[in-house]
């Protein structure tokens, strides 16, 4: 790669000024987030402040530095010789592997220009002299966002994978992924799997069951034995509203209803609505009172037994565990144990989500929906989407639009595009109460169903998981659960993140997850004390739950009884409404 000596400057002055054109554009970028909301914002949106000059400068000259290295390096290879990356993508960036970005170059260039900018532009991002937590990491979150769609990866013109695919296919990759992308609009999404091989009932959601009961927010499924005796004490899950509960019935290699199935329990389950504008009225005591509140009645009367053990999972896990905090308040005794799967009821720390959430943020939810409306399941499909960017949006416009290629089939996007719809008074007040100003750990400061919620009256077992590498639910603040809870309380840490390392089957038995007998207040020195152990956290949990579950009787022969009749078999309507 012989260039002449003019050719050297002009091309490391152009990487310098494009890096420092990224994050001028990005900055401006960020000072115009808060239009969308100039009205509900009670305060004027701040001014995104640069780092002190001595240390922009600082990283200004380590930027020019960084680039004439990599110049020099590039400008001495010859024709044909391929030279070692200064710098590589992070652990699980998989954008730059394929060959074509080494054998050319003049691509190998682009990459590794493109890594050093990002790698200046995060450094800006973390240098920002801000005091607030949550605005620096709305902000940090923003710069990823920024960086992630800036890959050159992402571009007709400088992904040499592109190039490759149309050449090789004589153009059919570009017209192909021309029908792809006029296909995705229409649809008003990006395509990450074959639709068309999946059906909820058919593939999806299979465990043999039947709905026993409905109102306006759920179904209830009770699902039939596949045991001839099983334990007296019955088990209900509460999934999230916010999407499916097929997450938990996939298929039957990884269903974890089917599993708890097959290990002798009797295993209830509420299939939330997916909200329409018959349903936008609904607040967060609805959702109580209507969802395992009633759900929990429904599942006395038919097995008559007074405790029930019970599961949430994610925000189902905070529904569940206000509306046990209602029952212990009115007096009531309601269950006999409680499993929490990556579950919020302490949020100083909630995630990515949660430095999304601000006061202007809120302020113009509750404006739009608070007193009636939808959030409607596109947008917030978009929102996670956005969380995990280069996985679940930019992949699939390179495979999918740039590539010409018809994703695979895979169950868990399948089920990752279904979106719901939310009732927008429930979203406001869930936003403002939980994440925004974080009440629900302060014993009575919130209201619920007329009564004053102490979740430290919540005094059963409790078997709490989280997963390590979650960026929904961190797994040090699911930790902050047990002192939140006032009964004994187990904690174990899966591996990966918030759905794989949640839905990690037993039949498969791969991961691992952490145990320890430590009660220490800092979950950090209760890692230091946990044993790893290899597969599936499902196995630990049932034994942890069978001792809890009553002696072992003969199976039910029919589900539901003379009151709650069986209106239709499993999966249910619900679940199959699109948002």
């Amino acid at each position: 790669m012989s260039v002449t000596p003019e050719q050297s400057a002009e091309a490391l002055q152009g990487m310098f000024k494009f890096g420092q054109s990224m994050a001028e554009g990005f900055f401006d970028f960020l000072g115009k987030q808060g239009v969308a909301f100039p009205q509900a914002a009670p305060t004027p949106i701040p001014q995104i402040p640069m780092p002190e000059s001595q240390e922009l400068a600082k990283l200004q000259q380590e930027l020019a530095e960084a680039h004439a290295r990599l110049w020099a390096s590039m400008a001495q290879l010859k024709p044909g010789e391929s030279a070692e990356p200064l710098i590589k993508p992070q652990p699980g960036d998989r954008r730059f592997n394929a060959p074509e970005w080494s054998a050319s170059p003049v691509f190998n260039y682009i990459r590794q220009a493109y890594l050093l900018n990002a790698d200046y532009l995060n450094k800006v991002s973390d240098a920002l002299p801000v005091a607030d937590g949550r605005a620096k990491a709305r902000m940090q979150f923003m710069t990823r966002q920024y960086i992630d769609a800036m890959a050159p990866s992402n571009f007709a013109a400088t992904n040499p994978e592109f190039i490759q695919t149309a050449l090789a296919t004589k153009g059919e990759s570009i017209t192909q992924g021309i029908k792809n992308l006029i296909g995705d609009m229409e649809k008003g999404r990006i395509s990450m799997t074959d639709d068309a091989a999946f059906e909820i009932g058919t593939n999806l959601a299979t465990t043999p069951g039947s709905v026993i009961y409905e109102n306006e927010l759920i179904q209830l499924i009770q699902y039939a034995p596949l045991t001839d005796k099983v334990h007296k004490t019955p088990l209900l899950i509460v999934p999230p509203c916010i999407n499916k509960f097929y997450i938990m019935d996939l298929q039957p290699a990884n269903s974890l209803v089917r599993f708890i199935v097959e290990q002798g329990f009797t295993v209830f389950l509420v299939s939330w609505k997916n909200a329409t504008a018959s349903e936008a009225h609904f607040g967060w005591d609805d959702y109580l009172d209507k969802g395992p509140i009633t759900a929990l009645q429904v599942v006395r009367e038919v097995t008559k037994v007074d405790k029930p053990n019970v599961l949430g999972f994610c925000v189902g896990g905070t529904i569940l565990s206000s509306a046990l905090g209602v029952l212990r308040a009115k007096g009531e005794d309601p269950a006999e144990s409680l499993t929490l799967m990556t579950t919020l009821l302490d949020f100083a720390d909630a995630g990515e989500i949660g430095c999304l959430v601000d006061e202007a943020s809120v302020a113009a939810r509750e404006a739009a929906i608070g007193k009636g409306g939808l959030l409607q399941g596109r947008e917030l499909a978009q929102v996670f989407s956005s969380l995990r960017a280069n996985d679940l949006i930019w992949q699939y416009v390179v495979g999918n639009y740039l590539k010409g290629k018809q994703p695979e089939a895979f169950d868990l996007l399948y089920w990752n595009s279904d979106s719901t719809n939310l009732a927008g008074p429930f979203l406001a007040w869930y936003l403002r109460n939980m994440y925004l100003e974080n009440n629900l750990r302060v014993p009575g400061k919130l209201e619920m169903l007329g009564t004053k919620v102490d979740l430290g009256k919540v005094d059963l077992p409790a078997y709490l998981l989280a997963t390590r590498e979650d960026h929904i639910v961190p797994w040090t603040s699911a930790y902050l659960v047990r002192q939140i809870l006032g009964g004994e309380t187990t904690f174990v840490l899966g591996a990966s993140g918030h759905i794989a390392g949640a839905i990690n089957p037993a039949s498969k038995n791969k991961r691992s997850y952490w145990v320890s007998d430590s009660t220490a207040s800092v979950p950090e020195e209760w890692l230091e004390t946990a044993a790893e152990q290899k597969g599936s956290w499902w196995l630990h949990w049932i034994e942890w739950l069978k001792p809890r579950s009553g002696d072992m009787v003969a199976a039910r022969s029919k589900p539901g009884n003379a009151k709650y009749k069986v209106i239709e078999p499993a999966p249910g309507r619900y679940v199959k409404e699109k948002a």
